[in-house]
């Protein structure tokens, strides 16, 4: 999908453009293509690599992306968004399956697209009231449980997901493991009360930190120093959902879980980014592993560019319902997981193919950076295109064509 596209950006086929727009249409607005249908594809797939490039555990990332349209009229069922500067949209939630090996991603287990009528979700065939955010996790979790991966999962969540009631409820689901990111609460230990910024500062006192690994920040080189303690989560958990007006305090047993403090320092040891994660795996997996998989989270934000303006511009699609757009999501899903794929691949022509596609992109990189998703998933693009012609024209006719249209170009000579 180019931004500029008005539709359905088709191939150079036989097939005329509009034809491609009317037959994805038909596709997209088709009640007979169920959600749960597109995201199974996405699943057995997910399952196959996670045999193959996965070591102990699967991990899944679950996060939130807003999709904006502040222009789209067309789009009578955008749902309000907090976002300040586009009031309406629809919400994204996401689960993206990770390899714990190194960090590469596998599939979308499952994707949740919150609009004014409700939930479109891949978890169930019909549109759903929505839940809080935070209550959508716990179902989420539930399926992804559900689906027979060869592996235990762990599930990472940013700091949004810092609830007491969740971790309590979490706590009581046979084999759930999770690792969140927490601000500066209260917990006990070593029975009496503290705060985490105080357990932080106790530990560099007493020399409780230990160097990891050297970690990217910001582009720059960085170091990762770990410490870790075992606290209890005791107070009363406050529920906050407005809408409901159900703001009670509910008490609750103590939750005891490992705290792993993760900073981040520069060359001079200065402090550039601290992390507070709250885990219940069990201490056979080392803190600094932890702390490295919480670090790969940020690959679920990357394939929210890969979405957006990076790659597929979703925000930019011209489909007027969430129905539609969340069947496109996971056509544009299917397309990442090609390039997912391609790029952690060790085949012998990998390398040559991966350079290839970027040369096909036209995209920059970076110094020293090989290849990008984004440049990848553009080149595919092209790639596909150059198929078409040279399965449905010779040689002799696309130079003839290239005679036509580019009559100052130099011709390559005759080999």
């Amino acid at each position: 999908m180019q931004s500029v596209a008005s539709g359905i950006h088709a191939v150079g086929s036989t097939c005329q453009a509009f034809s491609a727009t009317q037959g994805a249409y038909r596709f997209l607005n088709n009640d007979r293509v169920s959600l749960p249908q597109l995201a199974q594809q996405a699943i057995d797939l997910g399952r196959q690599e996670a045999a193959q490039v996965c070591d102990q555990y699967l991990l899944v990332v679950h996060d939130w992306s807003q999709l904006m349209y502040p222009e789209h009229t067309a789009k009578k069922d955008r749902a309000a968004l907090s976002s300040r500067r586009v009031p309406e949209g629809y919400e994204l939630q996401t689960a993206l399956l990770v390899s714990d090996q190194n960090g590469s991603p596998l599939a979308p287990a499952v994707m949740s697209l919150r609009a004014s009528d409700g939930v479109h979700c891949s978890r169930t065939p019909y549109v759903r009231p929505p839940l809080s955010p935070l209550d959508e996790l716990d179902p989420t979790m539930t399926f992804v449980e559900q689906q027979g991966f060869p592996l235990p999962l762990v599930h990472l969540v940013d700091a949004e997901a810092d609830s007491v009631d969740h971790y309590r409820q979490w706590s009581t689901r046979p084999g759930r493991l999770f690792v969140v990111r927490a601000d500066d609460r209260l917990a006990e230990f070593a029975g009496n009360e503290r705060k985490f910024s105080d357990l932080h500062q106790q530990l560099h006192d007493q020399g409780g930190f230990r160097h990891v690994r050297e970690v990217q920040y910001h582009g720059r080189r960085a170091e990762q120093w770990i410490a870790e303690v075992t606290i209890r989560l005791t107070r009363a958990a406050q529920r906050n959902r407005p809408n409901s007006n159900d703001r009670r305090r509910v008490p609750g047993p103590p939750v005891p879980l490992r705290l792993i403090i993760a900073e981040v320092r520069d060359e001079f040891g200065h402090l550039l980014a601290k992390w507070y994660l709250l885990t219940n795996v069990g201490e056979h997996v080392d803190a600094a592993t932890i702390a490295l998989w919480y670090y790969w989270r940020w690959e679920i934000e990357k394939y929210f560019k890969l979405l957006k303006s990076a790659g597929t511009n979703v925000e930019m699609w011209q489909q007027d319902s969430a129905a539609a757009i969340a069947r496109r999501l996971w056509i544009a899903s299917l397309a990442c997981m090609l390039v997912w794929q391609l790029a952690r691949s060790t085949q012998p022509q990998a390398d040559e193919a991966r350079q290839f596609l970027v040369r096909l992109s036209g995209r920059q990189m970076k110094r020293k950076t090989p290849f990008t998703m984004p440049a990848l998933l553009a080149g595919m693009w092209v790639l596909l295109a150059m198929l078409d012609a040279l399965e449905t024209h010779t040689i002799d006719q696309i130079r003839d064509f290239a005679a036509l249209a580019l009559p100052h170009r130099r011709p390559p000579p005759i080999s």
